[in-house]
């Protein structure tokens, strides 16, 4: 049973077999509250690999698949069958067990970015699931206790008009060509299984998502300078935008994966006419805010000065014990048990859907189109 009284939710994943980063960082996030069991899994496209992850996690034989395709037909017929799976594959491998879960009548917990590409994410919203199942996409940034306050403080007019939004995230881990047993940069480099972007596609989608729920601003368009700086790479290892939202709120985003001396920058900053906030992935549990004229306030994760709703959503231990990645993950799986269950009103608009999906694949689309066109002004309309 969940820590909350609650039955547990039966789990399916799809990848993140063979010491997978991600499948990892998934399992452990289900687990963290207590709503999940994962019971059956097709976690390789290779049978082997498939065989011997599902053995290594305790599953049973029967659960164990070798295609997407026959565990979401065996699953959905059985009377303990999965009810949620996690797709955790590279891109290009997103759309098809989306599809066949959500048309099996079972809900999706899909890592992003939705799909490779804007056309496949634009037909994934045109399916009519079974049953009603629902679609999670894991922006799991959202999930941190201090970047739910900063959408609050944004929402309550604290920071007043918004003018200024900097996004950034900055790593090094691909300043050097990355060698064919790097299976994670293998596919990220690839544009057969990432997609149009590289760096923008993998990293730079957090830092616009990021943005856009904080502030909550419609983006009009983009002007983007896309590059690969490694000499061979196919995809851009670095990117620089600029962005215009409705109201006249300018942006700034940099991603890069050739940063050097940059582990995981992940950064945001945000100004309006009355005060402004600065929050570091780094350092999660604390973020600065300022009103103008005034000292600098530091907020920190559950303290004392936290505005109610962010205190008191999913902060799982007292302050000053660090929570990060892990904990963010878990909220949004948290929460999703909560609207798989009915629970979940109060967590409408606070989990990423689908919209939040395919919005991010037209910031993709928009700035490959932009840097392709010597970085013209390319508004989201226009793809």
């Amino acid at each position: 049973m969940a820590e909350n009284g609650a039955k547990r939710i039966r789990l399916g994943m799809v990848g993140g077999g063979s010491g997978a980063f991600i499948g990892y960082v998934h399992r452990i996030a289900s687990r963290i509250d207590g709503d999940y069991d994962l019971i059956a899994g097709a976690l390789s496209s290779r049978p082997e690999v498939a065989q011997e992850s599902g053995r290594n996690l305790g599953l049973a034989e029967d659960r164990i698949y070798t295609s997407y395709e026959e565990m979401a037909r065996a699953e959905a017929a059985r009377p303990d069958g999965i009810e949620a799976v996690s797709i955790v594959t590279p891109n290009h491998m997103h759309f098809g067990p989306a599809k066949a879960f959500l048309e099996a009548g079972i809900h999706v917990i899909c890592d992003k970015p939705i799909t490779s590409n804007l056309e496949d994410a634009r037909k994934l919203a045109q399916i009519q699931p079974k049953n009603g199942a629902k679609f999670l996409l894991t922006h799991n940034y959202t999930g941190y206790p201090l970047i739910r306050q900063a959408r609050e403080l944004v929402a309550s007019g604290a920071l007043g008009k918004i003018r200024v939004v900097q996004a950034e995230y900055a790593q090094d881990w691909l300043t050097e060509p990355a060698g064919d047993d790097n299976k994670q940069a293998a596919w990220r480099t690839d544009p057969a299984r990432s997609g149009a972007g590289g760096c923008i596609g993998d990293i730079g989608t957090h830092a616009y998502n990021l943005a856009r729920f904080v502030t909550g601003l419609k983006t009009e368009a983009v002007s983007a300078d896309l590059t690969a700086f490694v000499p061979g790479r196919q995809l851009d290892d670095n990117v620089h935008i600029m962005l215009r939202f409705e109201g006249g709120a300018k942006g700034m985003l940099w991603a890069s994966q050739v940063a050097v001396g940059k582990e995981n920058g992940l950064q945001l900053r945000v100004y309006g006419d009355k005060a402004g906030i600065e929050w570091s992935q780094e350092n999660p549990n604390y973020m600065w805010f300022t009103e103008f004229g005034k000292p600098r306030q530091l907020l920190t994760r559950g303290g004392s000065i936290s505005v109610p709703a962010a205190a008191s959503m999913n902060v799982r231990i007292p302050s000053g014990h660090p929570e990060g990645y892990l904990e963010a993950f878990a909220t949004l799986y948290s929460q999703f048990a909560a609207v798989i269950r009915g629970e979940g009103a109060d967590y409408e608009g606070l989990l990423p859907t689908m919209a939040d999906g395919i919005e991010g694949m037209q910031f993709i689309t928009a700035s490959v189109k932009s840097s392709a066109n010597d970085s013209r002004w390319t508004r989201f309309d226009e793809v």
